[in-house]
């Protein structure tokens, strides 16, 4: 404990890196101050008198939680960073079809800077179309039968001011994330998701507590500290799942240039066992998510309000097939991040070579049986993470708080903390400073 304090202090030591933390802190700041702040036309006083939980448990509860419930306050940063998202999952997914993408993808930084100004052109028509779909959401939303606009303004003039607004807030916050990656800590973007979910926590915690004050209710102070160790065990859990690989080692031939000898030393190639991130979860849950709004069109039909119980996110076969489904995209997600014929010639380029294997497709298909099996137990351990929340709630968990015993929030809590951690040792390990891993083996552990 005292080392982690002591490193604590080190940070504020480094010029340097105290300016880069307190830059990141006061952008992230704007950031929530964005999320409060309301649209134009907006009653104010309406929108306090809703329930200031969403649930995550639909498409629009679930875009709330990430954007730390900006969209439930019909604030000026309602769409968040999403949009940005949408458009670099959308280039991305390009580069598995589209030959010009992928040579962007092998072109090193230069490639990475034009994939990048591409993703900032995409994310302006995505988001137009998202703020014009929040802003018809938004005019038709009701409150005790009276709507949350105000009704002196016209449809078309509140329309184009949350159109505009909605766009140019997204665009702001892509500029912000973007300021934070070059001149803070971390990714900005990543920590901008990051701060949204965690401003839910204390919420989530509050209303754990008003059920254990309630004395009509069941809950004790050891049920409490049972489920706090439990969401001790699942943060270890997921911190294992984040940085489990395999290392494949790669012996490089000896070259004699002049008088100086290369190569001759072994280097490794670490396969993620979770190589696919969040993204298998995000991609099954906005699936999961369309049956519910097309069932949605027919209230009146009994045959479809039946239908509709199978695919209630509190059923057994929604999380069966919910899983199913992460474990299937787990795999697809993989094969798009992950090259391994790629790999093997970059190796045989560079004269490096897997002892007892031959370079070329031996190699590449090498590569890909081991990455192969190492996804699957990713990919299990990714779906049982991700329906932790449900059976949770079955068990009587408030929804609040179930949310970050798994699933999407915590995936991307952990994730973001160890990536902005791993960034604050590496200034603290160049500066000869002791870092908050030191002894760990935290950054090059094996599982398999």
């Amino acid at each position: 404990m005292s080392g982690f304090i002591e490193s604590f202090r080190n940070i504020f030591k480094i010029e340097e890196l105290r300016q880069r933390i307190l830059f990141t802190l006061a952008l992230l700041f704007v950031v929530r101050v964005g999320a409060h702040i309301t649209l134009p036309g907006i009653d104010v006083g309406k929108i306090l008198d809703q329930s200031t939980q969403s649930s995550a448990t639909d498409l629009l509860g679930l875009y709330d939680l990430f954007v730390g419930g900006a969209f439930s306050k019909a604030a000026v940063f309602s769409l968040g960073i999403m949009p940005y998202i949408s458009a670099s999952i959308i280039i991305q997914l390009l580069g598995a079809v589209f030959p010009y993408f992928q040579k962007l993808q092998k072109e090193g930084e230069e490639g990475r800077k034009k994939i990048n100004q591409l993703t900032r052109i995409g994310t302006v028509p995505v988001a137009l179309l998202q703020a014009w779909g929040v802003s018809v959401q938004i005019y038709s939303r009701n409150v005790g039968g009276e709507g949350i606009v105000i009704p002196d303004i016209s449809p078309m003039v509140f329309t184009m001011s949350t159109v505009i607004l909605l766009t140019s807030g997204t665009i702001f916050m892509m500029w912000l994330g973007e300021q934070i990656t070059e001149r803070g800590i971390g990714n900005g973007i990543s920590l901008i998701i990051f701060i949204g979910i965690i401003d839910r926590f204390p919420y989530a915690l509050y209303s754990e507590y008003l059920l254990l004050a309630d004395p009509n209710t069941d809950r004790n102070i050891l049920i409490e500290i049972i489920y706090f160790i439990a969401f001790l065990l699942v943060i270890a859990g997921v911190v294992a799942l984040t940085v489990a690989t395999r290392k494949i080692p790669v012996q490089y031939a000896k070259r004699v240039v002049g008088r100086k000898v290369y190569g001759g030393v072994t280097q490794y190639i670490p396969l993620k066992v979770n190589a696919a991130g969040v993204m298998p979860i995000i991609f099954a849950q906005s699936i999961m998510f369309i049956p519910n709004t097309v069932l949605s069109f027919f209230p009146e039909s009994e045959f479809m309000r039946g239908v509709a119980e199978y695919f209630n996110y509190t059923s057994w076969f929604y999380s069966i097939i919910y899983a199913l489904m992460i474990i299937f995209f787990t795999y697809f997600y993989t094969a798009i991040a992950f090259n391994p014929k790629d790999v093997a010639d970059n190796m045989k380029k560079q004269g490096g070579f897997i002892p007892g294997v031959r370079p070329g497709k031996p190699t590449s298909d090498f590569i890909d049986n081991i990455l192969t099996k190492i996804t699957l137990p990713g990919a299990i351990a990714l779906a049982f993470v991700a329906i932790i929340p449900t059976i949770l709630g079955k068990l009587g968990v408030t929804q609040g708080l179930a949310q970050f015993f798994g699933g999407t929030s915590l995936l991307i809590v952990v994730g973001v903390a160890l990536d902005t951690l791993q960034q604050v040792e590496s200034h603290l390990l160049m500066r000869h400073y002791d870092g908050f891993m030191k002894g760990s083996k935290l950054k090059s552990r094996r599982y398999f």
